[in-house]
């Protein structure tokens, strides 16, 4: 259940002070998504940084100003902070015109974090839209690198062309993995693709995956989540196994804006991880 009206914090300092950080790579992942690895400029910051798949943080530009994104590296990685970034505005323009050696901000980690711990021993079905693969990554990954305490593992990763598909240098290894069911997906027919060719709700449909002792997991662009809300309710899956996450309606990421809020709940604090049953108890602003 979500709790009551959280009260807003009052933090020691200033709150919206970020932690300097040095851009280390940048990956061209499609025509407007770049990835980026950074790192904390305080060595012992960064040694000592810890979050959960799922959290996210604020990347900031100086000058350009700040926005969140999921944190997609897995947290067993200790020698970079990634995030994948869609060009939508001046603040991503602005990321995406960062190079090696450029700083940054960085206010992280932020809010909660996908319940793995009550997915032991359950299936997890996985489902990802274009740029929603970025919080699946961390959270799929995760769970691969501990298999023994979880079923069946699956991925329905879909986007319009090939040429939109993030992570492409991923994908092969991702097919090959014994302990991964993947299933790559494109809108329209496209030359020399050789795996499925539909829209996410349709393939899922087609797939029918089952629900029992099953959690699926979805994240992608809003109409992509409408319609494979319900398939996934049509092929079964009860409300509390269907869980997506909603950080894009976040602002300062701290509870302090209340510019994230659905009624009487911050995303940045109650969230942005959700389970479909909890977010029916909201009012239908999404």
């Amino acid at each position: 259940m979500l709790r009551e009206l959280t009260p807003r914090p009052h933090p020691q300092g200033n709150p919206y002070a970020p932690m300097p950080a040095t851009v280390m790579e940048v990956i061209q992942e499609t025509g407007n998504i770049r990835t980026l690895r950074v790192v904390l400029d305080d060595a012992d910051a960064m040694k000592n940084f810890r979050y959960e798949p799922g959290q996210v943080g604020q990347l900031s530009v100086f000058g350009a100003g700040e926005s969140t994104f999921v944190i997609n590296s897995p947290p067993s990685c200790k020698d970079y902070l990634q995030f994948s970034v869609m060009q939508a505005g001046e603040v991503t323009a602005a990321i995406h015109r960062l190079n090696p050696g450029d700083k940054v901000g960085v206010r992280a980690p932020l809010g909660n974090y996908f319940p793995y711990e009550q997915w032991k021993g359950k299936n997890v079905f996985f489902v990802g839209g274009g740029i929603g693969m970025a919080p699946i990554r961390t959270i799929m990954l995760h769970l691969l690198e501990n298999k023994k305490d979880y079923g069946k593992i699956s991925l329905l990763y879909g986007a319009r062309s090939p040429r939109d598909m993030a992570y492409s240098y991923e994908l092969q290894g991702w097919l090959d993995n014994p302990d991964l069911d993947c299933t790559l997906c494109i809108d329209n027919p496209f030359e020399g693709w050789q795996h499925k060719v539909g829209l996410i709700p349709n393939v899922l449909t087609e797939l029918q995956p089952s629900p029992d002792n099953t959690v699926a997991v979805l994240c992608g662009p809003p109409i992509m989540i409408k319609f494979t809300l319900q398939a996934l309710e049509k092929l079964g899956f009860a409300p509390e196994n269907i869980v997506t996450t909603l950080e894009k309606r976040m602002k300062c990421g701290i509870g302090i804006c209340g510019r994230c809020n659905i009624g009487s709940h911050y995303v940045c604090i109650d969230g942005p991880v959700f389970t479909l049953a909890q977010l029916q108890t909201l009012p239908p602003e999404l």
